[in-house]
């Protein structure tokens, strides 16, 4: 009985060392684990307000100020073209000539006429003299003359008739050569020598562009539009200005960047606004007007146009802090205790290298902006200010 008693003791003892052996190793590798949780050293942002300027684009078409149709006010056959595609041309310069044979002759024609009226007025004049001393001696009564008379005034008519007809064949010849309305350059001559030509076709003979001054038109959405509108009343406002109708709505200077990418070197002005927003595209058309004097920029063409919107006291941070996974943005921010917690967050626009931030951030959080593959929620961090 004794030995067996025993031998349970022995037992006993063996599994409890065994288990404080477990216990023992199990904390040992706690603390183990916890030793080599170390903190990482990552530069931090501290979110702030301030001032915000946005860039918004917008695609533009550009016109010449002044955008001539070049048409024959004559119909007839295409004789000369005095000008080449491209080619700039000052006003009252020739550009075309239509065959002139017709309109010459019918001018001869009208000359002619005129003549002959002249004769018959002639004649007419004579016959008044010739009845007015018979009608004094009594020779002849008063109706020959009344009615020499009246045969004078029908002859006048009739060369007033022939004058008038003259003139309209000289303006129908001088039609035929076809001059630059205003100074500018020429664009696509789709007629050939020798083609038909005239008023009632569908393509001109050419366009005249003047573009020493061009404008750029552009569509604005409706939420930019309303933006710029709320920031003109906010400063009428403050200014004590009253509205005014007629008031025009007043744009920041507008930057052109070219299609090679490279901003034109004059700056712009929105200088008018359509009177309605498009109900189909929810958008409204503006246009910019820019001095062109090294004719740089041509009729046809496009560009981007920049336009600055300037926000006040938003919260920003740096671009390189934000990531996105799927279609969630988010950022790490650090604690109270400096351990790395992930939050989503909502933006609104970019400045610069920064994000304009809507929601998810307060003023003095502390966001980490790199070294993301070593984060993970809870992780410890050692911060390093960044300004």
């Amino acid at each position: 009985m004794k030995k067996k008693t025993l031998s349970i003791f022995k037992v006993s003892v063996l599994i409890c060392s065994a288990l404080a052996t477990q216990v023992s190793c199990s904390s040992s590798s706690s603390k183990e684990n916890k030793t080599n949780e170390k903190n990482v050293a990552l530069p931090v942002y501290t979110v702030t307000k301030s001032d915000a300027t946005t860039i918004k684009d917008y695609l533009g078409t550009i016109e010449g100020k002044v955008n001539v149709e070049v048409r024959p006010q004559v119909e007839g056959l295409l004789q000369e073209i005095y000008v080449d595609e491209g080619s700039f041309v000052q006003k009252g310069q020739k550009l075309f000539k239509v065959d002139p044979s017709t309109y010459q002759e019918n001018l001869n024609n009208m000359v002619a006429t005129e003549q002959v009226a002249k004769a018959k007025l002639k004649n007419a004049q004579l016959e008044v003299d010739r009845l007015k001393p018979l009608v004094q001696n009594e020779v002849i009564s008063d109706v020959r003359l009344a009615s020499a008379k009246s045969d004078y005034q029908v002859a006048k008519a009739t060369l007033d008739q022939a004058i008038a007809a003259v003139r309209s064949a000289q303006i129908s010849k001088d039609f035929t050569v076809i001059t630059a309305p205003v100074s500018g350059y020429i664009g696509r001559i789709p007629k050939r020598i020798g083609n038909l030509v005239s008023k009632g076709d569908k393509e001109p003979l050419t366009y005249l562009s003047d573009i020493q001054e061009v404008y750029v038109y552009l569509s604005m959405n409706e939420s930019d539009f309303l933006y710029f509108s709320k920031a003109q009343a906010k400063k009428d406002s403050i200014e004590g200005k009253k509205y005014n109708q007629n008031q025009k709505l007043i744009f920041p200077e507008v930057t052109l960047v070219l299609a090679d990418g490279e901003e034109y070197a004059k700056k712009g002005v929105v200088d008018a606004v359509n009177g309605q927003i498009n109900r189909t595209t929810g958008a409204i058309s503006l246009r910019a007007t820019f001095q062109n004097h090294d004719n740089i920029l041509r009729s046809g063409s496009s560009g981007t146009l920049k336009i600055a919107e300037v926000k006040k006291d938003v919260l920003q941070i740096p671009q390189i802090a934000v990531n996105e996974l799927q279609d969630k943005t988010f950022v790490y921010i650090l604690d109270q205790n400096n351990k790395a917690q992930k939050r989503n967050i909502q933006l609104s626009g970019k400045s610069k290298n920064n994000y304009i931030v809507y929601s998810g951030l307060k003023e003095n959080d502390r966001v980490i902006t790199s070294g993301f593959d070593k984060l993970t929620d809870g992780s410890p961090v050692t911060p390093i200010l960044q300004k």
